[in-house]
């Protein structure tokens, strides 16, 4: 009987889906979560925080444990573990008495899920017979951004007709996705990545010096991405005056759809384009774009440059896979694991720096974002250089 790997597709895209919900669910919460429990920011600026290190956590020890459980019992735990962590933030927070300790627990909970989804799903879908993977790879990677936007979108029709006091029930709401998928990873098609051959250990990986330019393409890719996706709420507010609604429409949100546009125009003719050449054009373009976001003294063309990111960045992490995967074709699991560590330590790092260097030129965000540039810079240097090195042989 053939194998139905558009199911194992459906439920890769579901699973990118279930990330997205994972991610930007809570941060919508932030300000409910200071009133209510009275939180203080400092505190729920702590929670990103939280969630990135607990991916980064499980990043690093699906390198040594996946290949040992196995593909299929991870990835369905992923599920079961996001599902959970959002349920347990609907009910955690009144059962302690400090109710920052209920959600930071229920954050680590869906994180470990989010974590295992961004080790597993790609490998999974690189293991699938598809002809054109780089393709195939953008057109999964776009899911997330839909995500993003279906989760933004609808959060805030909930919030606007039912009440954001109802929040408890629409994290129940979002938590039947990936109960949904808990099924269908469990019956659909998933292949070894590495073919049932043992895949390459980190140590192994480290002898590498295409290993290193893999890393550094992902943490730039990463930065890149995050440094102005995690400031668009804040700059288009402090850029154009717009209300927190308003603000989450013009910056994240419209920054969310253009990458997923781009995603899901590469993945339907990317068999046609020149993945290098794309992601080098990217990186000149994210660059412009962080250049008219930073200098522009119009805050509409800051604006701009701030939505025009999102098309910019949207195939730089699946292109990095693409790129390099077939180039250690022994990496396996623990490559894969490493990239994703990779991406979790950009879109942490990159953040953060844009807000040191904003907070050191007196919480000035322009300045902030001009030192981001630095991210796409060295990015194109990288897929320069990665053109110049040969494929690792077996």
């Amino acid at each position: 009987m053939q194998k139905n790997y558009n199911k194992t597709l459906l439920a890769c895209y579901m699973g990118f889906i279930t990330q997205a919900i994972c991610a930007n669910f809570t941060p919508l919460l932030f300000l409910t979560f200071n009133k209510v429990y009275e939180i203080p920011l400092g505190k729920i600026a702590l929670i990103p925080a939280v969630f990135f290190m607990t991916q980064l956590i499980v990043d690093i020890i699906c390198a040594q444990v996946v290949d040992k459980i196995g593909y299929r019992k991870c990835i369905v735990a992923s599920e079961v573990s996001s599902a959970l962590g959002l349920i347990l933030l609907a009910f955690l927070p009144e059962l302690f008495p400090d109710p920052f300790t209920g959600i930071v627990i229920s954050v680590v909970v869906y994180a470990i899920g989010s974590g295992l989804i961004e080790v597993l799903v790609s490998p999974i879908v690189e293991a699938c017979p598809f002809e054109h993977k780089e393709a195939a790879m953008s057109l999964l990677h776009s899911f997330y951004c839909w995500g993003t936007v279906a989760v933004i979108l609808l959060s805030t029709i909930f919030f606007k007709f039912i009440g954001i006091q109802n929040w408890k029930i629409l994290a129940c709401l979002w938590a039947i996705v990936p109960i949904i998928n808990i099924f269908n990873f469990a019956s659909c098609p998933i292949e070894h990545p590495t073919g049932g051959e043992k895949g390459m250990r980190i140590r192994d990986l480290l002898r590498l010096p295409l290993f290193y330019i893999a890393i550094i393409l992902m943490i730039c890719a990463g930065a890149s991405e995050l440094s102005m996706a995690q400031w668009a709420s804040a700059f288009s507010e402090s850029a154009l005056g717009l209300s927190k609604t308003a603000g989450d429409l013009a910056g994240p949100c419209m920054f969310a759809v253009l990458m997923g546009s781009c995603r899901a125009l590469f993945g339907k003719f990317g068999d046609r384009l020149d993945l290098k050449k794309f992601m080098i054009a990217s990186g000149a373009l994210c660059l412009i774009s962080y250049l008219l976001a930073s200098l522009s003294s119009s805050p509409f063309i800051g604006l701009l440059g701030c939505i025009i990111c999102g098309f910019s960045v949207a195939i730089m992490w699946p292109g990095t896979i693409s790129l390099c995967s077939p180039r250690i074709p022994r990496g396996g699991t623990a490559f894969f694991a490493m990239l994703a560590m990779a991406g979790d330590l950009g879109g942490s790092a990159g953040p953060a720096i844009v807000g040191a260097v904003s907070q050191s030129a007196g919480d000035n965000l322009q300045r902030g974002l001009l030192a981001g540039g630095i991210f796409p810079i060295v990015l194109v240097l990288m897929v320069i250089l990665l053109s110049l090195t040969k494929k690792v042989e077996n």
